[in-house]
């Protein structure tokens, strides 16, 4: 599917402009609908001018209109032949100048939150190199001390599709491998929409198991009295001054 140019700042021109849903304008955009809620919610392409897609001819009044009228329709784009080959990129990925500085803080929160990333694909998810990956791994960067994990998404550096993709074929060569994950990288090699979805009820720990019946004034163990604040604090009075 084509795309339009400036993709970005066409979302955010769209969710400034129009009563598009985030879902219509993430799938013209070809952006993730939380990195479309990121834009709205002023989280990601912080400072990104809006592009006018009308002006560019890439839409007409008439289909925002009609998609606007139908949350189910899907926009159309116009043929632009500067869009031609818009989502083909060889090479490691172009980082500007303005994002350069937060690369280390995505480097950081991508090894800690996503150890099973390869450096390769550290490096074409946030447009470095391996040795400066190497040295937030190892933590032996000269400025080690004063780097803040930071979502790349959130920074702008990467696409959560992007991000989900590159999680999804991690957890798909660990398990090919035969690795054994725990609950904890289990969680975090499911992708976003996924854990979204997931059940917030989590088993309950051993170590507090069967207290939730105190909670509620209940016993344990059928017949036994239950000590509630009131037969605590009536005690008998042992005041013999009034013998």
């Amino acid at each position: 599917m084509a795309l339009p140019i400036m993709a970005k700042a066409t979302a955010v021109w769209l969710i400034d402009n129009t009563m598009l849903d985030f879902k219509q304008i993430a799938e013209f955009c070809g952006l993730h609908e939380l990195e479309v809620n990121g834009i709205a919610d002023g989280e990601v392409a912080v400072g990104v001018k809006g592009f006018d897609p009308i002006a560019n001819k890439q839409l007409t009044a008439e289909e925002i209109k009609r998609c606007e009228e139908n949350p189910k329709a899907k926009l159309q784009l116009m043929h632009n032949p500067a869009a031609d080959g818009e989502t083909v990129r060889k090479g490691p990925r172009y980082t500007p100048l303005s994002k350069r500085q937060d690369r280390p803080a995505a480097i950081a929160w991508l090894v800690k939150f996503h150890p099973e990333l390869t450096d390769g694909q550290i490096s074409k998810l946030v447009g470095t190199t391996k040795p400066t990956i190497t040295a937030i791994r190892e933590r032996t960067h000269w400025n080690i001390s004063n780097i803040q994990p930071i979502d790349p998404v959130a920074l702008g550096m990467a696409k959560q599709g992007e991000l989900d993709a590159a999680v999804a074929k991690a957890a798909a060569k660990k398990a090919k491998e035969g690795g054994v994950m725990s609950d904890e990288e289990r969680m975090k090699l499911v992708s976003t929409e996924q854990s979204l979805q997931m059940e917030e009820n989590r088993p309950m720990p051993s170590n507090i198991s069967g207290l939730e019946n105190f909670a509620l004034g209940e016993s344990e163990k059928p017949g036994e009295k239950v000590l509630d604040a009131d037969s605590l604090f009536n005690l008998p009075n042992t005041d013999k001054s009034n013998d």
